[in-house]
Protein backbone atom coordinates (compact mmCIF):
# COMPACT_ATOMS: atom_id res chain seq x y z
CA UNK A 1 0.00 0.00 0.00
CA UNK A 2 2.88 2.36 0.75
CA UNK A 3 4.39 1.68 -2.68
CA UNK A 4 1.02 2.42 -4.33
CA UNK A 5 0.66 5.77 -2.55
CA UNK A 6 4.26 6.69 -3.41
CA UNK A 7 3.72 5.90 -7.13
CA UNK A 8 0.54 8.01 -7.18
CA UNK A 9 2.36 10.98 -5.63
CA UNK A 10 5.17 10.76 -8.17
CA UNK A 11 2.66 10.63 -10.99
CA UNK A 12 0.90 13.77 -9.77
CA UNK A 13 4.21 15.62 -9.44
CA UNK A 14 5.21 14.73 -13.00
CA UNK A 15 1.81 15.90 -14.35
CA UNK A 16 2.16 19.23 -12.53
CA UNK A 17 5.65 19.77 -13.94
CA UNK A 18 4.50 19.09 -17.50
CA UNK A 19 1.55 21.48 -17.10
CA UNK A 20 3.78 24.25 -15.73
CA UNK A 21 6.26 23.77 -18.59
CA UNK A 22 3.53 24.11 -21.21
CA UNK A 23 2.13 27.22 -19.53
CA UNK A 24 5.58 28.83 -19.37
CA UNK A 25 6.27 28.03 -23.02
CA UNK A 26 2.95 29.61 -24.12
CA UNK A 27 3.68 32.75 -22.09
CA UNK A 28 7.09 33.21 -23.72
CA UNK A 29 5.59 32.71 -27.18
CA UNK A 30 3.01 35.41 -26.54
CA UNK A 31 5.69 37.91 -25.51
CA UNK A 32 7.87 37.10 -28.51
CA UNK A 33 5.03 37.58 -31.01
CA UNK A 34 4.19 41.06 -29.67
CA UNK A 35 7.56 42.57 -30.67
CA UNK A 36 7.15 42.42 -34.48
CA UNK A 37 3.62 43.90 -34.23
CA UNK A 38 4.95 46.87 -32.28
CA UNK A 39 7.71 47.48 -34.80
CA UNK A 40 5.22 47.34 -37.67
CA UNK A 41 2.98 49.93 -36.03
CA UNK A 42 5.93 52.26 -35.57
CA UNK A 43 6.88 51.99 -39.23
CA UNK A 44 3.31 52.79 -40.33
CA UNK A 45 3.20 55.87 -38.09
CA UNK A 46 6.30 57.32 -39.71
CA UNK A 47 4.61 57.31 -43.13
CA UNK A 48 1.32 58.77 -41.88
CA UNK A 49 0.18 62.40 -41.46
CA UNK A 50 0.60 64.02 -38.07
CA UNK A 51 -1.92 62.57 -35.59
CA UNK A 52 -4.98 64.59 -34.67
CA UNK A 53 -5.43 65.46 -31.02
CA UNK A 54 -8.54 64.43 -29.09
CA UNK A 55 -8.50 67.68 -27.10
CA UNK A 56 -6.38 70.12 -29.12
CA UNK A 57 -5.36 73.50 -27.65
CA UNK A 58 -6.66 75.28 -30.76
CA UNK A 59 -10.16 76.21 -29.59
CA UNK A 60 -10.79 79.96 -29.95
CA UNK A 61 -12.46 81.26 -26.76
CA UNK A 62 -16.20 82.01 -26.91
CA UNK A 63 -15.53 85.54 -25.60
CA UNK A 64 -13.02 86.36 -28.35
CA UNK A 65 -13.46 89.95 -29.60
CA UNK A 66 -13.19 90.85 -33.30
CA UNK A 67 -12.04 94.01 -35.07
CA UNK A 68 -12.43 95.17 -38.66
CA UNK A 69 -9.35 94.77 -40.88
CA UNK A 70 -8.87 97.15 -43.81
CA UNK A 71 -5.91 96.68 -46.17
CA UNK A 72 -3.16 99.29 -46.08
CA UNK A 73 -2.82 101.88 -48.81
CA UNK A 74 -0.83 100.65 -51.77
CA UNK A 75 -2.75 97.37 -52.01
CA UNK A 76 -6.30 96.62 -53.05
CA UNK A 77 -8.35 98.31 -50.34
CA UNK A 78 -11.88 97.60 -51.55
CA UNK A 79 -12.97 95.29 -48.75
CA UNK A 80 -13.14 94.79 -44.97
CA UNK A 81 -13.22 91.64 -42.87
CA UNK A 82 -13.34 91.03 -39.14
CA UNK A 83 -10.37 89.28 -37.51
CA UNK A 84 -9.79 88.20 -33.91
CA UNK A 85 -8.54 91.09 -31.79
CA UNK A 86 -5.03 90.84 -30.36
CA UNK A 87 -3.63 88.29 -32.82
CA UNK A 88 -0.12 88.80 -34.21
CA UNK A 89 -0.11 90.40 -37.65
CA UNK A 90 2.39 90.05 -40.48
CA UNK A 91 2.24 91.49 -44.00
CA UNK A 92 3.96 90.51 -47.23
CA UNK A 93 2.82 92.24 -50.39
CA UNK A 94 -0.90 91.67 -50.89
CA UNK A 95 -1.07 89.01 -48.15
CA UNK A 96 -1.79 89.68 -44.49
CA UNK A 97 -1.64 86.93 -41.87
CA UNK A 98 -3.06 86.95 -38.33
CA UNK A 99 -1.91 84.20 -35.95
CA UNK A 100 -2.48 83.15 -32.36
CA UNK A 101 -1.06 79.94 -30.97
CA UNK A 102 -2.15 77.27 -33.49
CA UNK A 103 -4.75 79.27 -35.44
CA UNK A 104 -4.30 81.43 -38.54
CA UNK A 105 -6.31 83.85 -40.68
CA UNK A 106 -4.66 84.50 -44.07
CA UNK A 107 -6.03 87.22 -46.37
CA UNK A 108 -4.74 87.59 -49.94
CA UNK A 109 -5.95 89.78 -52.80
CA UNK A 110 -5.20 89.73 -56.52
CA UNK A 111 -6.62 90.81 -59.85
CA UNK A 112 -8.59 88.13 -61.69
CA UNK A 113 -10.13 88.09 -65.15
CA UNK A 114 -13.06 85.91 -64.06
CA UNK A 115 -14.84 84.81 -60.93
CA UNK A 116 -13.60 81.56 -59.36
CA UNK A 117 -15.77 78.49 -59.86
CA UNK A 118 -15.83 75.02 -58.38
CA UNK A 119 -14.13 73.79 -61.55
CA UNK A 120 -11.39 76.45 -61.64
CA UNK A 121 -10.51 75.96 -57.96
CA UNK A 122 -10.47 72.18 -58.40
CA UNK A 123 -8.25 72.33 -61.48
CA UNK A 124 -5.82 75.09 -60.47
CA UNK A 125 -5.84 75.77 -56.73
CA UNK A 126 -6.02 72.18 -55.48
CA UNK A 127 -2.94 70.99 -57.46
CA UNK A 128 -0.97 74.05 -56.31
CA UNK A 129 -1.79 73.48 -52.66
CA UNK A 130 -1.08 69.77 -52.98
CA UNK A 131 2.49 70.70 -53.97
CA UNK A 132 2.85 73.27 -51.17
CA UNK A 133 1.08 71.80 -48.12
CA UNK A 134 2.68 68.77 -46.39
CA UNK A 135 0.40 65.70 -46.37
CA UNK A 136 -2.33 67.63 -48.24
CA UNK A 137 -5.56 65.58 -48.15
CA UNK A 138 -9.35 65.47 -48.35
CA UNK A 139 -9.94 68.45 -50.66
CA UNK A 140 -13.58 69.39 -51.16
CA UNK A 141 -14.77 72.32 -53.30
CA UNK A 142 -18.29 73.71 -52.98
CA UNK A 143 -20.26 76.92 -53.37
CA UNK A 144 -21.67 78.45 -50.17
CA UNK A 145 -23.60 81.58 -49.21
CA UNK A 146 -22.08 84.28 -47.04
CA UNK A 147 -23.28 87.83 -46.35
CA UNK A 148 -21.14 89.06 -49.26
CA UNK A 149 -22.93 86.64 -51.60
CA UNK A 150 -22.10 83.34 -53.25
CA UNK A 151 -18.47 82.23 -52.72
CA UNK A 152 -16.34 79.19 -53.55
CA UNK A 153 -15.20 77.26 -50.48
CA UNK A 154 -12.28 74.82 -50.49
CA UNK A 155 -11.78 72.68 -47.39
CA UNK A 156 -8.79 70.39 -46.89
CA UNK A 157 -6.30 69.08 -44.32
CA UNK A 158 -2.52 69.29 -44.06
CA UNK A 159 0.39 69.14 -41.64
CA UNK A 160 1.61 72.34 -40.03
CA UNK A 161 5.22 73.45 -40.19
CA UNK A 162 7.40 71.91 -37.49
CA UNK A 163 7.51 73.98 -34.31
CA UNK A 164 11.04 75.42 -34.10
CA UNK A 165 11.17 74.88 -30.31
CA UNK A 166 9.32 71.61 -29.67
CA UNK A 167 9.64 70.05 -33.12
CA UNK A 168 5.94 69.17 -32.95
CA UNK A 169 3.79 68.95 -36.09
CA UNK A 170 0.03 69.52 -35.86
CA UNK A 171 -2.63 68.21 -38.23
CA UNK A 172 -4.56 71.27 -39.47
CA UNK A 173 -7.98 71.79 -41.05
CA UNK A 174 -8.33 74.59 -43.63
CA UNK A 175 -11.26 76.64 -44.97
CA UNK A 176 -10.42 78.79 -48.02
CA UNK A 177 -13.09 81.27 -49.18
CA UNK A 178 -12.70 82.88 -52.61
CA UNK A 179 -14.59 86.20 -52.89
CA UNK A 180 -14.81 87.99 -56.26
CA UNK A 181 -16.09 91.30 -57.61
CA UNK A 182 -15.26 93.41 -60.69
CA UNK A 183 -11.88 91.91 -61.52
CA UNK A 184 -10.69 91.46 -57.93
CA UNK A 185 -10.42 88.21 -55.97
CA UNK A 186 -9.86 88.07 -52.21
CA UNK A 187 -9.04 84.73 -50.64
CA UNK A 188 -9.62 84.30 -46.90
CA UNK A 189 -8.05 81.11 -45.51
CA UNK A 190 -8.84 80.01 -41.94
CA UNK A 191 -6.86 77.20 -40.33
CA UNK A 192 -6.42 75.47 -36.99
CA UNK A 193 -5.97 71.99 -35.51
CA UNK A 194 -8.24 69.22 -36.70
CA UNK A 195 -10.95 68.58 -34.05
CA UNK A 196 -10.69 72.12 -32.67
CA UNK A 197 -14.17 73.59 -32.20
CA UNK A 198 -13.83 76.75 -34.28
CA UNK A 199 -17.02 76.55 -36.35
CA UNK A 200 -18.53 79.69 -34.84
CA UNK A 201 -15.37 81.86 -34.96
CA UNK A 202 -14.69 80.93 -38.58
CA UNK A 203 -18.31 81.70 -39.46
CA UNK A 204 -17.99 85.13 -37.83
CA UNK A 205 -14.90 85.90 -39.93
CA UNK A 206 -16.21 84.59 -43.25
CA UNK A 207 -19.63 86.21 -42.78
CA UNK A 208 -18.06 89.56 -41.93
CA UNK A 209 -16.38 89.98 -45.33
CA UNK A 210 -17.81 93.01 -47.16
CA UNK A 211 -16.90 94.88 -50.34
CA UNK A 212 -16.35 98.64 -50.03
Amino acid sequence: MVRARTSAAVGLALAAAVTAGCSSSGSHAGRASSAPASAGASGAAQASPAPTESNPPGDIPDNQAYVAYRPAAGTFTGFTVKVPEGWARTEQGATTVFTDKLNTVRISSATASAAPTVGSVTNTVVPRLKAQVPKFAIPKVTEVNRHAGRVVLLTYQGDSAKDPVTGKVVRDAFERYAFYRQGHEVDVTLSGPVNADNVDPWRIVSDSFAWR
